[in-house]
């Protein structure tokens, strides 16, 4: 209020009639409080993506129809017309075959297959935190059990839980034990005594050509 009284001491000095007229009619709607009314409503246009975040720490969503998957932890999504290229976050599946020099790993094709009957086709609200350097969008991605797709490839042993460089990509509490629950029943790539990463296998296999 002092602010708009000086601003209005100042406008009369100048004889700045309009701006007279214009402070006038902001001291009334602060004495009446109808400006702290409208204050929040400004500021929450001003809002940024960032500070939508959800209770996950998501930092924003895309929703879409999912058109293509390529693995088991890629797939596009159609988004108003724009094709969005998606990387489930917390989960690394096994690779498909890419090249000669970068041959796939076993379960990769099954993994990719199994992706596909989740989500294929479906329409979705995906829950994401940032792009990479691929220009990815880094998300989880929430079905009608509650569940998410990503928890559903490490519980079905068709995906690890992202420990790579110490967890630093784990964004899901929950998919540690889920894929020692899949570790103990052996199912999927725990039927292999030793399966390799993936993220260790993008490195010996794929860039030290040692399979």
């Amino acid at each position: 209020m002092n602010t708009l009284l000086r601003r209005l001491v100042n406008a009369l000095m100048a004889r700045r009639w309009s701006q007279v007229l214009v402070v006038v009619v902001l001291i009334a709607l602060a004495a009446t409080g109808v400006l702290n009314r409208l204050a929040p409503e400004t500021q929450a246009q001003a809002q940024t993506p960032a500070s939508t975040a959800n209770h996950d720490g998501a930092s924003y969503t895309l929703a879409g129809r999912v058109v293509r998957v390529a693995d088991g932890d890629t797939f596009t999504l159609l988004v108003n017309g724009k094709q969005q290229r998606i990387r489930m976050s917390s989960i690394d599946a096994p690779e498909l075959t890419k090249d000669r020099e970068r041959p796939g790993q076993p379960m990769a094709q099954k993994s990719r297959d199994a992706l596909s009957g989740l989500i294929g086709g479906k329409t979705l609200t995906l829950l994401c935190f940032e792009q990479d350097r691929y220009e990815r969008n880094i998300c989880d991605v929430p079905l009608d059990d509650g569940m998410t797709a990503n928890q559903k490839q490490v519980q079905a042993g068709l995906a690890w839980a992202n420990m790579e460089k110490r967890g630093k990509f784990m964004r899901d509490p929950k998919l540690p034990d889920l894929e020692q629950q899949a570790r103990s029943k052996r199912v999927g790539i725990w039927q292999d005594g030793k399966p390799v990463q993936p993220w260790a296998w993008r490195y010996q296999c794929w860039q030290k050509q040692q399979c």
